[in-house]
């Protein structure tokens, strides 16, 4: 699902991985095996780009030979999360981040390169100009221990 949320709204990202999921009866689950299966054009039917469709097969790759224990990820800190999934190509920073606050449940991450959260922000503590992601950074520090949790809130401000 972070990959179908790269640059796209909520609604539109939860359509298409929705579709996605389609393409797998009886049960909507797309196993790695089971995304190698399709060519890259049924994937795209459910819209998906080109570039997405080479990241999904990728991260499929990983999970498939090995490289990238999605399970396992669980038992590992933050940062080495992040190595991992950075690995995989597609998934920058900003989707890792993400991966580790909705999928893994961590309580202090902060993605700062969010433009929501960085207009959250702004609007928040009234300043002029939206906060660059190193200012978010610096900002964020007070939020430790659970920075997640306080840009879930700010993130809630927006009324999205």
């Amino acid at each position: 699902m972070s990959i179908a949320s790269q640059q796209l709204s909520t609604k539109a990202a939860d359509t298409i991985f929705r579709r996605f999921c389609d393409l797998f009866p009886p049960d909507g689950r797309p196993t790695p095996d089971r995304v190698m299966t399709l060519t890259d054009d049924e994937i795209r039917t459910v819209g998906f780009s080109r570039p997405k469709v080479s990241f999904i097969k990728d991260l499929a790759g990983h999970v498939r030979d090995g490289r990238l224990d999605l399970e396992g990820l669980t038992e590992h800190p933050d940062e080495e999360v992040m190595r991992q999934l950075v690995a995989v190509k597609g998934i920058g920073r900003w989707t890792a981040e993400i991966f580790l606050m909705f999928r893994l449940g961590r309580p202090d991450i902060l993605p700062a390169g969010d433009l929501g959260l960085m207009n959250a922000v702004q609007r928040a503590y009234g300043k002029r100009k939206r906060p660059t992601p190193d200012q978010l950074r610096k900002m964020g520090e007070a939020w430790r221990p659970y920075r997640s949790v306080a840009a879930w809130y700010l993130w809630a401000s927006l009324g999205v």
